[in-house]
């Protein structure tokens, strides 16, 4: 590992000055858990980094009737165990207890994971259907950002070098919402999901759907939405049929990439597959 210079502020507005100082040749450290191994490995060679673990306010969990708000240095092992966030909705506790090992999960933050942006991870598949919003900031600006319009890339996002993420906002939930997160670990159960599904679906009375978000992971160069999917449910009950339509609608509009975890091809079908497993157990 190259030498830097670290920084550890004691404040937000200390935090977002520093970085504006020098933001091209700066990096932001959270948990660690992903940028040591790449400060390591030389991948990434910054001059300064600003650690932010004194910045207490950036954990806080809360929750109300407008939604749920995480902040970014909360980790996903606090996340898992939160009962703000398992009265929210048990499938996005239960995402945040699907990553990795807990080691990990005791260190890792939720915007660290979202800032890494990498596709294969599982808690922006689940914060995608649950159309959450990142807020960010930067000493001159602060803006929110939904996120489908958040990760641009295999580890990119539309985040400027200044501007740090502070939070992600979740809004309520529609009436008669259910949720569930599918990851597919053929191989270990700390592994990146070679495909992973979270589906969100709400019905009215009559028991046709009134809203759907179908997210995935692993599934394309960013977490995407299953538009085509989401849309075919909307009206219909969530019968065989329609399971069947917005599974095959899904896993056309995937992209996957191959690597040693299988072939665009079969990662195709086996979006598919377990679009159809995440709206059957919802249903």
């Amino acid at each position: 590992m190259r030498p830097f210079e670290y920084l550890e502020p004691e404040t937000l507005d200390e935090a977002l000055a520093l970085l504006a100082e020098d933001p091209d040749d700066t990096l932001v450290l959270a948990g660690g858990t992903s940028l040591v191994i790449l400060m390591k490995q030389e991948l990434v060679r910054p001059a300064r980094v600003i650690g932010l673990r004194k910045l207490a306010q950036l954990r806080a969990i809360r929750s109300g009737d407008a939604g749920l708000t995480i902040g970014a240095l909360a980790t996903h092992g606090s996340l898992a165990r939160a009962s703000d966030v398992n009265a929210f909705s048990p499938a996005l506790a239960a995402t945040f207890a699907a990553v990795a090992t807990v080691r990990i999960r005791e260190q890792a933050t939720v915007g660290g994971n979202i800032v890494h942006a990498d596709p294969s991870q599982d808690p922006p598949v689940t914060l995608l259907a649950l159309d959450a919003t990142a807020v960010a900031m930067s000493k001159a600006r602060a803006r929110r950002i939904p996120f489908d319009e958040l990760f641009v890339d295999v580890f990119e996002t539309s985040l400027e070098p200044d501007e740090l993420l502070l939070r992600v906002e979740l809004p309520a939930l529609p009436v008669g919402a259910r949720a569930t997160y599918k990851k597919f670990l053929p191989n270990t159960l700390d592994d990146y999901a070679t495909v992973a599904v979270a589906a969100v679906v709400a019905t009215d009375a009559d028991g046709r759907c009134t809203h759907a978000r179908i997210a995935l992971g692993g599934a394309g160069p960013v977490p995407l939405r299953a538009h085509d999917a989401e849309r075919s449910l909307v009206g219909r009950r969530l019968d065989d049929r329609s399971i069947t339509e917005a599974a095959a609608l899904a896993a056309a509009a995937t992209d996957p990439i191959a690597d040693l975890r299988g072939s665009a091809r079969y990662k195709r079908a086996m979006a598919g597959v377990w679009t159809e497993r995440a709206l059957r157990e919802i249903a």
